[in-house]
């Protein structure tokens, strides 16, 4: 799933193109994937981009209505004020980007387009599809008056990278009697990080994905802060100017811990460790995180007791 570095990168690139592009073409290809009725997706045509950008792990474009003077025969009711579209990629979701407006309607199938946009910008087109692999069909779109008309966004915890989130204030967050892995992948406690990330980050910062967040001394606290903040820093910059058909990968290259079970660390060695759920897998490294011993996989563990 895209995580605050990949989204953030993705939003920098679409804000770059679609900036001040009016949207000429919105076609709705599942019907599952739209959450909202009122504003319709026609009512997009005819408006011009804002900005594109993020807030957690949804991109965010917002549109404002052209002038009188400039305004064309827009697709559906016309709003005085802004309105913005809320896309959340989920596990299988991604945006591919074409020189043209569409002409054709989306296709049904594998890795079907759950949406197509079409824009101009000074003679310039631009097609967005939203696509989606995979058999859990669980990219959204949501068109909505204001960001807080969508529940996910509106219960999203603070950004990260926010200059407002100082250790303290993340020093408060760490009450929770919660597995820190678990913590940190909570978006109503922090906004953006999700599975990788948070593997990445607990490798840098040296503490095992099980530990009781709320058992952290200062010292383990003040070093998850600062290392959480490194490597989604450095995370970005990696990505920062690719297309999107490039970050997936890029995100992939960059990993140190995360996919990469049986690896020798690239700290100190040891094999990377794997502990497997029902949906989903954690990585780590015993020597660096866990002091030598494996962490119980969930898996397996139910028959050597």
């Amino acid at each position: 799933m895209p995580e605050l570095p990949e989204v953030t990168a993705l939003a920098e690139y679409l804000d770059q193109r679609l900036a001040g592009a009016v949207i000429e073409q919105v076609r709705i290809g599942a019907i599952n994937a739209l959450k909202t009725a009122d504003p319709p997706y026609t009512a997009l045509v005819g408006r011009r981009v804002d900005s594109v950008g993020r807030r957690g792990k949804f991109l965010v474009l917002v549109t404002e209505p052209l002038p009188a003077e400039d305004a064309g025969t827009g697709g559906g009711a016309v709003d005085a004020g802004p309105l913005a579209v809320v896309v959340h990629l989920a596990l299988g979701g991604w945006v591919r980007v074409t020189d043209e407006v569409p002409k054709a309607a989306p296709p049904r199938g594998k890795g079907y387009v759950a949406a197509r946009f079409g824009f101009v910008r000074d003679g310039q087109e631009t097609g967005i599809d939203l696509t989606e692999a995979g058999t859990w069909k669980r990219l959204s779109v949501h068109i909505v008056r204001r960001l807080e008309d969508v529940p996910a966004l509106a219960d999203l915890g603070p950004e990260p990278l926010a200059e407002d989130f100082t250790l303290e204030a993340f020093r408060k967050l760490l009450h929770h009697r919660k597995q820190v892995k678990g913590l940190l992948r909570d978006q109503k406690i922090i906004a953006g990080i999700g599975n990788a990330y948070s593997d990445e980050i607990l490798h840098a910062a040296k503490i095992s994905p099980f530990a009781i967040a709320s058992t952290l001394d200062d010292d383990a606290t003040a070093r998850l802060y600062t290392t959480m903040r490194r490597v989604l820093t450095d995370a970005i910059e990696e990505d920062r100017g690719h297309p999107p058909d490039e970050l997936k990968d890029e995100k992939r290259r960059i990993m140190r811990v995360h996919r990469r079970a049986g690896e020798p660390c690239p700290v100190c060695g040891d094999t990377i460790l794997e502990v497997s759920f029902a949906d989903s897998a954690l990585q780590y490294c015993p020597t660096c995180q866990t002091g030598g011993k494996p962490l119980a996989d969930r898996r397996t563990s139910k028959f050597l007791k």
